[in-house]
């Protein structure tokens, strides 16, 4: 390792001074200020998706190591760094959890809403990687049945399990987005949802998107929102973090791209790319963040189900624990908030929210009673982390 070992992180990976400080000097810093001046100096510089990262950020510095504490990595210059010689690293599926509770929040927001049985519903994912697999888990938990959707993992392992595009979106009622931001290519995601693929949606799907707001042409959502009276719930945008506000009106549920920020998501980015960290400096990781976290807000948790209405009380199950560790309604109402003001003041705010998410935890360990036992909602529940006891 080499004498005075600079880090420059984002002030806003949670943990990343405690991470690293045994290594080296550690300056953290809000990402507007990561610029060529603030990380010239720095050996390893540890980023988020907010800055793209490249020849215009590096040149010149003395950077060996790049570390971006997200799953996507469509912000990093990746054939530049390579032929510069400068390591990467991201963090595959550490908030594909968080993604997963967010998920359920919704969905079960959107049953408690408008009287839905989830478990009659047809679920189409598109994209079944490291998020889409959890979702999928979840969903066959609830009972729904679920089509599924990756042209490159067909490609790898048969067609067999997977169908195409058009198939989800002529029969399923609930479509859900998980893929990475590509542009080019056969099974490029720019796009994905154009005005084409959206007239193809049967009247009322559910669409969800909690991937890349550019795998949809706004313009287009909107317009298909209202013709084929889609309910359209949203974590990514166009144009982010100036939303427009008729993207905002049109979504029954909206939140400013913070599916992925339970704390446990945010500390497994950490963690990931300090143990890659390691492995570029050729040392041992040491640090174990779990003393570090804060407790859950519940750890034992007795519900008594019998006043449920039958039909859906699975799913008010279920949101009544997703609630004492996470409340879309929360996020929901912050994004509503932003359609009052004018364009600049909305990305500032959005980003400002972003920037200072209130903490929540997964429900990890929680140990959950429920009286009388209630099968597919603990099924359900066992998919988010918690542990089903019976006293």
């Amino acid at each position: 390792m080499p004498p005075r070992l600079r880090f420059v992180v984002d002030e806003n990976i949670p943990l990343a001074r405690e991470a690293l400080a045994p290594l080296g000097e550690v300056t953290a810093l809000p990402s507007g200020r990561l610029r060529p001046e603030t990380v010239r100096d720095a050996d390893i510089l540890w980023t988020r998706s907010t800055i793209s990262v490249g020849a215009s950020l590096l040149e010149g510095s003395r950077v060996r190591m790049v570390a971006t504490a997200t799953i996507g990595t469509d912000h990093l210059d990746i054939d530049w760094l390579t032929s510069r010689g400068i390591t990467w690293a991201s963090a595959p599926g550490s908030n594909a959890p968080s993604v997963r509770l967010w998920w359920a929040a919704a969905l079960c927001t959107l049953a408690e809403r408008r009287q839905l049985t989830l478990g009659r519903l047809r679920v189409g994912i598109v994209g079944v990687g490291q998020v889409g697999r959890r979702i999928e888990a979840l969903a066959r938990a609830l009972g729904c049945e679920v089509l599924r959707c990756d042209p490159p993992r067909a490609q790898v392992e048969g067609p067999q399990g997977f169908a195409s595009l058009s198939e989800l979106c002529e029969t399923c009622d609930i479509i859900t987005i998980h893929v990475p931001l590509t542009r080019e290519g056969p099974d490029a995601t720019y796009h994905l949802f154009d005005a084409a693929r959206l007239a193809t949606l049967r009247p009322g799907t559910i669409l969800v998107n909690a991937s890349r707001g550019q795998v949809i042409d706004t313009p287009a959502l909107l317009a298909a929102q209202k013709a084929r009276d889609l309910t359209v719930v949203l974590d990514v945008y166009e144009g982010e973090p100036a939303v427009p506000p008729a993207v905002i009106q049109a979504a029954v549920l909206a939140t400013p791209h913070i599916a992925g920020h339970s704390l446990d998501g945010k500390v497994a980015g950490t963690k990931m790319i300090y143990d890659a960290t390691c492995a570029h400096l050729g040392i041992r990781p040491q640090w174990n963040p779990e003393r570090s976290l804060p407790p859950l807000p519940v750890r034992v948790l007795t519900l008594d189900t019998r006043d449920l209405p039958e039909e859906r009380a699975d799913e008010a199950v279920v949101l009544k624990v997703v609630r004492r560790f996470y409340r879309i309604e929360d996020d929901d109402q912050a994004m509503r908030d932003l359609v009052r003001l004018d364009d600049g003041a909305r990305g500032a705010a959005f980003s400002r929210y972003r920037s200072n998410y209130p903490v929540h935890r997964e429900p990890l360990g929680l140990e959950l009673e429920l009286v009388p036992p209630r099968p597919r909602a603990a099924a359900a529940l066992a998919t988010l982390g918690v542990k089903l006891v019976e006293r």
